[in-house]
């Protein structure tokens, strides 16, 4: 079978999965764990929603398990069904960014691409974040200003409480009679680090709504 599993897809799977051998190592009562498996089989169904019945019996073999090493077994036979992020080449990636002169790229090569569902850099020096995602079937850059807060807050893209940083980025559009100065910037508190945040990620809209308020 073809890759179909989306790093964002997985980490859902993860969570379900975690709640579910919880359930299972701690509470007694049965129709409760029954009520923690059909919650998990409508949550990873409706994530889902073009997989083939072949796929989504893959996926839904998870809510029959019960013991700790089950759950391990399941989630490492989903490994050979995960999607890698497309980074695309050295190349490719800077023209995205055609106004960064010297742009600074991340190490391609040590990515573990299975568990991106974005690619986010920094360049501490120039105080700035680079943010690349297949928006619509093609590959998009955005930069902005990051600005750290040094303290936990809710990031916008993976909604969990880590490291937050605030990320501004100026949109693309501009009103039919703007004058030459005219900019607007769009902001939003993310995680400091990308790979925690990537790990973290279960649902790509809002981050692909920030790309669509910047890019269009």
């Amino acid at each position: 079978m073809q890759p179909f599993i989306r790093n964002h897809q997985y980490n859902l799977i993860k969570k379900q999965v975690g709640l579910l051998q919880q359930a299972c190592a701690t509470v007694a009562d049965p129709k409760i764990v029954e009520s923690v498996r059909s919650n998990m089989q409508f949550k990873l169904t409706e994530a889902f929603p073009e997989a083939s019945i072949e796929a989504l019996q893959i996926v839904l073999r998870g809510i029959e398990l019960g013991t700790a090493p089950e759950f391990q077994l399941y989630l490492a036979s989903l490994e050979t069904c995960r999607i890698p992020f497309e980074t695309g080449t050295e190349q490719q990636l800077k023209k995205l960014f055609p106004k960064i002169k010297k742009l600074k790229l991340p190490d391609l090569a040590a990515l573990d691409r299975k568990a991106i569902s974005y690619l986010g850099w920094s360049d501490i020096a120039a105080n700035k974040l680079f943010i690349v995602y297949p928006l619509d079937g093609r590959l998009v850059g955005i930069e902005g200003r990051f600005t750290a807060t040094n303290k936990k807050g809710t990031c916008f893209v993976c909604n969990r409480q880590t490291e937050v940083g605030l990320f501004t980025a100026l949109t693309k559009s501009r009103p039919a009679n703007a004058s030459p100065d005219y900019y607007k910037a769009i902001g939003n508190y993310m995680c400091a680090d990308s790979v925690v945040c990537n790990g973290n990620i279960t649902d790509t809209a809002p981050i692909e709504q920030f790309l669509n308020n910047v890019v269009k």
